[in-house]
């Protein structure tokens, strides 16, 4: 038995679980509402499947959008196997949770960013649920009060 409890890979097992659980109602039912997805992963992963025109194009991370179309969503206990349309060419990928950088709906103003330090075993996982400056916003949002984020670090919880 270990010393210490190591909370940030606890962390990042409750968030990827969170993603799954959210696509797997997805793959269910279709996207409710405004709800779209920004999805950010690690290319050079590998367990990443793409076209090698992907891989190509998008050395290191590739941001999808899950939004109007989409086709074929099968979501597993390690990753989603999706088809997106690239200019009219659609592509079948498939993207293992441990790839995941971020997972972003803006349509709710809610984030999930992976980051790994290569220092240390252990990885840090912050949660923005605060406004996305960078995101656009859909015409029929009303303007609303801004908020200061809400940010979780796991480095003051370590040794």
């Amino acid at each position: 038995m270990t010393s210490t409890i190591d909370y940030g890979n606890l962390m990042h097992r409750a968030m990827r679980g969170l993603i799954q659980e959210v696509l797997t109602r997805i793959e269910k039912d279709g996207l409710p509402g405004a709800h779209h997805f920004f999805i950010t992963f690690d290319t050079m992963h590998p367990d990443v499947e793409i076209a090698d025109w992907l891989s190509d194009r998008y050395p290191g991370e590739m941001t999808v959008v899950i939004q109007h179309w989409f086709d074929n969503l099968n979501v597993t206990d390690e990753g989603f196997t999706i088809t997106l349309n690239f200019g009219d060419n659609p592509e079948t990928l498939y993207i293992p949770y441990d790839a995941i950088k971020t997972f972003v709906d803006p349509s709710v103003e809610f984030g999930l960013r992976f980051e790994t330090q290569e220092d240390e075993d252990a990885a840090i996982v912050e949660i923005d649920e605060a406004p996305m400056e960078e995101m656009v916003e859909p015409e029929e949002t009303a303007p609303q009060e801004r908020k200061e984020a809400d940010v979780v670090s796991l480095d003051q919880f370590r040794k």
